[in-house]
This record gives C-alpha cells, sequence and structure tokens, in this order.
C-alpha cells in the first residue's frame, strides 16, 4: 500500500492515505475543527481513533486549490481491532476459517507484527469507511456552525454531513502501484485466460470479484451453446422450423448452468470468509425520513415511518405508475409491428436491395427505442423507489430490482412473445433475435466504456496541464492523483451490470433455438464486457468502497426466475414445432398433455435438486 507523499510538517500526518474526504467550499471553519476532532478523538470519548489531515499544507493552499480536501488513513492496530468489531473472517494456521480477534491474532495464518499485507487495502478502506459511519452525535442537537442540520443521540454524523451537502463525497484512493499489477495480470494483455478474480476480491473486495466470477463463468457455460448452434445455425439456416433439437438442449442448459454456479459461488465466498460472515446490523438509509422515536429493537433514537403510509404509496402511486409504463411499452411494440408491415410490404412491391436492407430497420429502430425507453424508466423507478421511504438499503435496493426487472422483461421480450406465440412467425422472430441483442450489445458497450472512457481521458489532460504549471518545489504527485479520482464518475454498484446479463441469458435461453447464432454473440461481447468493464473499473471509475457478499444476492433469484420462463417457452416452441405435430397428426390433446407433463417433470425436477440443497445446508449448520 505505497503512495508517494509530498513533504510533510508533522510527524502526526505520516500515514499512508487511504480515504479521501471532500467537503462543500464555503465550510465553516468550526465545522471543520469540530469534524476534524471528532474523527482523531479515542473511542471512549466518542471518536473514530483515525488519522487525519487536510491535502495541502499552509504554504500549498497559497498556490493550489482544492483546500477542502482531506486524507484519512489508520493505525494498524485501529484496523486490527476494526476487523475484529466487523467480524472479519480469515483463515487460521489450521486451515479452519474463524471470525478474526486481535487477542487471537497470531493464530491466524500470515499474521506477523511486522507485516502490513495481512488486511488487504479493501479491507482497510471498508474498515475506515465502517468507523466513519459509526461516528454518532452525543449531545450535540446540531452540527457546530450550521443551526439547521439537526442532530440526535445515536445519529449517523456522516450520513447526516452528507445530506446536509457539507462533506460532498467520501471515496477510498487507488494504490496505483498495486493497479498496475492487477491490471498487467488482468485485461492489458488480451490473452484468453480466467481472471485473477482473488486478486481482484483483494483490490475491489467481494461484491466486484463475484461480478466478475459470474460473468466469466456465464461466459464460459455459453461455449456449449455457441458450439452447438454454429453448425445448427450454418446447415438449417433457411429451414425456421428444425429447432426441436436445440429448444431440447436450452430446456437442460439454462437450469444446470445455475445450479453448478451455486456451487463454485459457495466455494469461492468460502475461500474468501464471507459465506461464514455474520451479517452487520443494517443502519437506516441516508435518504430515509420521518418523525423522530425510539426504535423498539435497537433502544436508538431515530426517524419512524409507519408501514402503512409506505404500502399505500406502493399501492396507490408506484403500482398504477409501473402498470401505465407497462401498457405503453406495449403501444410502442404496436408502432414495431406496423412499421414492419409496412417494410414488408414495400419490399414486396419493389423487390429491390435497397428495400431488402430496410426490412431490418424497423428492428433496429425499436431496439434504440428500447434500450432509451430502460434507461428513462430506470431513473423513474429511482425516484418513486426513494419516493416510497423505505428504511433499510436492502429493502429499497430489493423494490427498485423488481420494478426495473419487470419493466426490462416485457420492454425486450414482448415483441418476441408475440411474434412467436401470436403471429407465429420464425423468420421474423429469428430477424427480431439477432437485431435486438445485436444492437443492444453494441449501445451497451459505447455507452458504458467508450464514451466514459473518452470523456475521463480528456479530464485527465486537463488537469495535468494544470499540475504542471505548479511550483516546481511542490510535490504533486498524490495531489494529482486526488484531484483526477474525486473528479471521475462514481461506481453505482453491479446493478446495471447484473441487469445486462439478465437480458442476455433471457435472449439466449428464451429463443436462441431459432436464432443459434444468439450465443455466439453473446460470447463475444462478454469477452470484450471482461476488459471493458475491467477498464471501467480501474481508470473510468471512482474505486468504490470494498462490500462483503456471500453470493450474488437477488439476482440469484432473478436468474431462476428467467430459467423457470425458459422452460415453459422452450416446451411450447418444441410443441409447435412441424416435427412434433408430425408425430401426433389426429389428436392435439395427446401433444398438448405430453409438452406440459414434460414441462412440469422439468420443473419438479429443479425444485427437488433445490430442496435437496437446502436440506444439505441445515444438517452442515
Amino acid at each position: 500500500m505505497k503512495v508517494t507523499l509530498p513533504a510533510l510538517d508533522t510527524c502526526e500526518s505520516s500515514f499512508t492515505p487511504l480515504v479521501v474526504l471532500e467537503l462543500a467550499q464555503d465550510v465553516k471553519k468550526e465545522t471543520k475543527e469540530w469534524l476534524k476532532n471528532r474523527i482523531v478523538s479515542k473511542k471512549e470519548d466518542g471518536g473514530a481513533q483515525l488519522l487525519f489531515r487536510p491535502l495541502l499544507n499552509k504554504y500549498e493552499k497559497e498556490t493550489l486549490e482544492n483546500e477542502n480536501l482531506y486524507l484519512v488513513g489508520a493505525s494498524k492496530i485501529t484496523l486490527l481491532l476494526g476487523a475484529e468489531a466487523m467480524g472479519l473472517v480469515k483463515e487460521c494456521n489450521d486451515n479452519t476459517m474463524r471470525a478474526f480477534t486481535y487477542g487471537t491474532r497470531h493464530n491466524f495464518k500470515d499474521y506477523d507484527d511486522d507485516n502490513d499485507d495481512f488486511l488487504t487495502m479493501a479491507e482497510c478502506q471498508f474498515i475506515i469507511k465502517h468507523e466513519l459511519e459509526n461516528l454518532r452525535a452525543r449531545d450535540e442537537k446540531m452540527i457546530p456552525g450550521y443551526p439547521q442540520a439537526k442532530l440526535y443521540p445515536g445519529k449517523s454524523l456522516l450520513r447526516r454531513l452528507l445530506t446536509s451537502g457539507i462533506v460532498i463525497q467520501v471515496f477510498p484512493l487507488h494504490d496505483n502501484e498495486a493497479l498496475k499489477k492487477l491490471e498487467d495480470s488482468w485485461y492489458t494483455r488480451f490473452t484468453l485466460k480466467y481472471q485473477p478474480l482473488d486478486c481482484i476480491r483483494g483490490y475491489f473486495g467481494e461484491t466486484i470479484a463475484l461480478y466478475f466470477g459470474f460473468l466469466e463463468y456465464f461466459t464460459v457455460a455459453l461455449i456449449p451453446m455457441a458450439v452447438i448452434g454454429l453448425p445448427y445455425y450454418l446447415f438449417v439456416w433457411e429451414d425456421y422450423d428444425k429447432y426441436v433439437i436445440f429448444a431440447s438442449f436450452n430446456l437442460i442448459w439454462s437450469t444446470v448452468i445455475l445450479e453448478v454456479w451455486k456451487r463454485g459461488c459457495a466455494n469461492m465466498t468460502y475461500r474468501w470468509g464471507t459465506l461464514v460472515m455474520k451479517r452487520q446490523f443494517e443502519e437506516p438509509r441516508p435518504g430515509f425520513h420521518g418523525v423522530l422515536g425510539i426504535n423498539p429493537i435497537t433502544g436508538r433514537e431515530e426517524p419512524l415511518y409507519p408501514s402503512y403510509k409506505r404500502q399505500l404509496r406502493i399501492y396507490l402511486v408506484s403500482l398504477p405508475f409501473v402498470c401505465l409504463c407497462l401498457y405503453f411499452s406495449l403501444y410502442v411494440m404496436m408502432i414495431y409491428f406496423d412499421m414492419e408491415a409496412w417494410a414488408l410490404s414495400l419490399h414486396e412491391n419493389s423487390g429491390s436491395e435497397w428495400t431488402s436492407v430496410l426490412l431490418y430497420v424497423p428492428s433496429i429502430i425499436y431496439a434504440i427505442v428500447i434500450e432509451i425507453m430502460n434507461r428513462l424508466y430506470r431513473y423513474a423507478a429511482e425516484f418513486l423507489t426513494s419516493w416510497e421511504n423505505h428504511r433499510l438499503e436492502s429493502a429499497y435496493q430489493n423494490h427498485l430490482i423488481l420494478k426495473v426487472l419487470v419493466f426490462n422483461f416485457l420492454n425486450c421480450f414482448a415483441s418476441l412473445f408475440y411474434i412467436a406465440f401470436v403471429l407465429r412467425d420464425m423468420k421474423l422472430l429469428r430477424q427480431s433475435l439477432a437485431t435486438l441483442l445485436i444492437t443492444s450489445q453494441i449501445l451497451n458497450q459505447i455507452m458504458e466504456s467508450l464514451l466514459p472512457y473518452w470523456l475521463q481521458k480528456k479530464h485527465h489532460v486537463q488537469v495535468r496541464r494544470k499540475v504542471q504549471a505548479l511550483k516546481a518545489d511542490i510535490d504533486a504527485t498524490l495531489y494529482e492523483q486526488v484531484v483526477l479520482e474525486k473528479e471521475m464518475g462514481t461506481y453505482l454498484g453491479t446493478f446495471d451490470d447484473y441487469l445486462e446479463l439478465f437480458l442476455q441469458f433471457g435472449y439466449v435461453s428464451l429463443f436462441s433455438c431459432v436464432y443459434p447464432l444468439a450465443a455466439a454473440f453473446a460470447v463475444l461481447n462478454n469477452f470484450t464486457e471482461v476488459n471493458s468493464d475491467a477498464l471501467k473499473m480501474c481508470r473510468v471509475l471512482k474505486r468504490p468502497f470494498a462490500e462483503p457478499s456471500a453470493n450474488i444476492g437477488v439476482w440469484q433469484l432473478a436468474f431462476e426466475t428467467m430459467s423457470v420462463i425458459s422452460v415453459v417457452t422452450n416446451c411450447a416452441l418444441i410443441g409447435m414445432s412441424p416435427q412434433v405435430n408430425a408425430l401426433f397428426p389426429e389428436s392435439k390433446l395427446d401433444l398438448i398433455l405430453i409438452v406440459v407433463a414434460v414441462e412440469q417433470m422439468k420443473l419438479m425436477a429443479q425444485n427437488l435438486k433445490e430442496e435437496s440443497q437446502e436440506s444439505s445446508k441445515k444438517e452442515e449448520a
């Protein structure tokens, strides 16, 4: 954890900066002094017992801007005691995984009094964040200098400072040396190899490492589909109805890959110590508001908000709004089909090459409109979910994910279901699926990685020009790093990344039997996605705080739900195929019963497997 430091005035300042705290430009001096005292004071005095100093000393402030940037670090013993308080799990000398305790620190593998690498930098920054968030008001009734910023005993000071606009942001610093090593082993050299997930976890934490692990696993799992789909596509390209074998493979594949992932995920998180880590008590969200009262569970004074008011907001406002958006999505879909009919009639009348190209234009326009609608709806969903005033971050995320998934599923797949089961036009289904999948992948690559990277490079050039114009006697290495990173975009979590994979999983598992190249395009996209996401994490966005995770959370349920829908869809497609219909020329009822029986057996086998896994977990516990 080496960072180049400028010349320092006091020995108190000689610490490795791990976290940056940015205050608003007009913050009063008494507020700064009060905040500094609370951060550096001892625990028994209500402080965080951390190390704290301005980025610039008094001489540099006369030359440079950004005097409201502060560096936060911690001594080794503070970090170790913080690891114990948070229940971090580490590997012992007997190869077992146990919660770390300072008193038995010598029983843990790789611990040494002279070794500063026992805790990863991500863990150290997470501990500092935890200590800052646990700074709580004691006797203060308000933030000094800001009488409108009220406090009450037990209130998190950092959350109040953020919501009051006094603190602009708090973010962890990159370690340039460790980052360069990670980049060299991760994405700078384009080679077909597994990702260094343990190194990613050590630098960014378990949540991000699990996302990249799932992305890698899903890409590898797509390869058999791509290998089978390529010759299948080439040899039966013009015969759109010969998809029974591929649909049958889809039935098995969509279920098996998720079960195998569960095992691999459990192995990884056990090795990282988060599988057996105790869950921390969840604090109220920063945006949660209500009437001050006593929490009956914690005994602390905090805002209380009646549950019935939240339910009224959900069912009387949010639910009707979501239904209205779904209706609008279906209305746009019908406009798309009108455009398809117009393009087809134009081509049939003229028969020229130009009109044959025009046949793909409606699908491309519709794919772009879908992406725009998804992004606009996302903003509306975030506003509504925040307005519902959920107390916990987990509840907020669950309601947001539900809103977004319902709309995205209908918006992206409604046209495909309509073509498959109402129009029963397999040629149009193949064309629409191909256009939607490829267009969405191209747009996501541009919007998520290429455009932000270009903007960030442009900003880097401007900052470096300013730094080069400084006085020669100032070591501006750390200053330049902090100023560059504070202007970077903030990583908002793995939500959008998992959502992209969820939709891709839907395109591949639902209807790829009529377009077998879907898996091949998904594999190609994911190979570039790994590198673009890695570039985004390392060079485009601020380093996020690490968050311990035991699994991919509610997204596992989302993928399993999509798997169930895939089973039903593929069974229905098999039942509609001419080959299967030829086996039952007299009685369609027998065909329907057999398809339903196969579908139920598949779902029953899936449920039995899940129940057996749950029972084995209980036995182990």
